[in-house]
């Protein structure tokens, strides 16, 4: 058996440890490219979700590396995610790869289920084994998104131009050559050992953005054309609404016993959205109330083109932009998307932020005389 899965941001490495510890061999798609994507979007409907075209392209470079299972999560509620996998498997069917694929249901009350499938993707039935292997690819995704936060927000500081690229380049290479938890942390903590020794110059007057939408273009560069990065050479912070660790530990650890570590989030969301209408539409409220009582700039809402929960939100932030005084811009992406034009539209909205921020300021001294 060889596993492989599609990538988003960094979260193959969490699942390679994941497999690592259980002994399975995997198969790391290539990094998304133009050709991930021409492939993707030559076999999958014209109409779907951008992640789908993307990850369709993931699994057809890896199947031609010799995978022969495919394992991704699942969902389920209005948002199109839930039919990802079953689309897909017949696409593959008609292209001719005879290929199985696992759907890992968030165990939310049928935990019973889920180790059976995950049974059947392991060399083990032993469940404590399988629920250390989890815990241990955890702690590796965990360390992993807060090296990763930790970048958004100090690149901009950095007062030699491409010093967190080279650490995070290296980092991500030596976890792919990596085997299981242990060395993986080894690499990471050593990481974390660079980051902190590279030399910054605060620049007192940074700019902080928060990024929301749907958690694959938030979390996958390759799908937000690198919009973090972009910001972080503009000079300002960035904060991601989302990481795979967040969601790993709601899912998996938090919502199936009952319980949720995202309160203060769907709070924040009620007077504009009560009920839940799949994706992560309520999180997209949620954050950007938060990031305007945290004194944030500005909110960026990141989507992929004909995403119906996000196009909900979309919607409704016009409101929360005038209620709580912050900034929304709208950022809709396909296979299509021209990263000339879109750094037009980031780059005028950075200027708006700043000219904004110093009207606040002339305000103030003009207050105080």
């Amino acid at each position: 058996m060889k596993i492989t899965f599609p990538h988003m941001g960094s979260t193959h490495i969490g699942i390679k440890c994941l497999f690592d510890e259980l002994g399975v061999e995997t198969v790391i798609p290539p990094k998304i490219s133009k050709k991930t994507l021409e492939i993707g979007t030559k076999y999958a409907p014209e109409l779907i979700c951008l992640p789908l075209k993307i990850t369709l392209g993931n699994y057809i470079e890896s199947i031609e590396r010799g995978a022969d299972t495919i394992v991704v999560t699942g969902s389920c509620g209005p948002c199109r995610y839930g039919y990802y996998s079953e689309v897909q498997k017949e696409i593959l069917k008609d292209l001719g790869h005879d290929v199985e694929m696992v759907v890992l249901e968030a165990p939310h009350g049928n935990i019973p289920e889920f180790l059976k499938r995950v049974h059947k993707i392991s060399n083990t039935k032993n469940p404590l084994k399988i629920a250390k292997s989890l815990k241990n690819a955890a702690k590796v995704l965990k360390r992993l998104n807060e090296i990763e936060a930790q970048m958004l927000q100090l690149r901009p500081h950095e007062m030699n131009k491409g010093d967190f690229d080279q650490v995070y380049k290296q980092l991500i290479k030596n976890l792919e050559n990596s085997c299981g938890a242990k060395e993986m942390l080894i690499n990471i903590e050593g990481a974390f050992k660079h980051i902190i020794g590279i030399p910054l110059k605060r620049k007192e007057d940074a700019l902080k953005v928060g990024i929301v939408g749907e958690i694959y273009t938030v979390i996958e560069d390759a799908a937000n054309v690198d919009i973090g990065k972009k910001l972080n050479d503009m000079g300002v912070e960035v904060y991601k609404s989302h990481s795979a660790s967040e969601w790993l530990t709601e899912n998996i650890f938090y919502r199936s016993i009952g319980l949720t570590s995202e309160q203060k989030i769907e709070e924040a969301s009620d007077p504009y959205m009560k009920t839940l209408i799949g994706g992560h539409a309520k999180e997209t409220i949620g954050h950007t109330v938060l990031y305007s009582e945290r004194g944030f700039d500005g909110v960026i809402q990141v989507l992929p083109f004909t995403c119906m929960p996000e196009i909900v939100s979309m919607s409704i932030l016009p409101r929360v932009q005038q209620d709580h005084n912050i900034p929304v811009l709208s950022l809709i992406i396909d296979e299509l998307t021209g990263e000339a034009g879109y750094l037009t539209r980031v780059e005028a909205y950075i200027d708006l932020l700043r000219n904004r921020r110093e009207s606040k300021k002339d305000e103030k001294m003009l207050s105080r005389h």
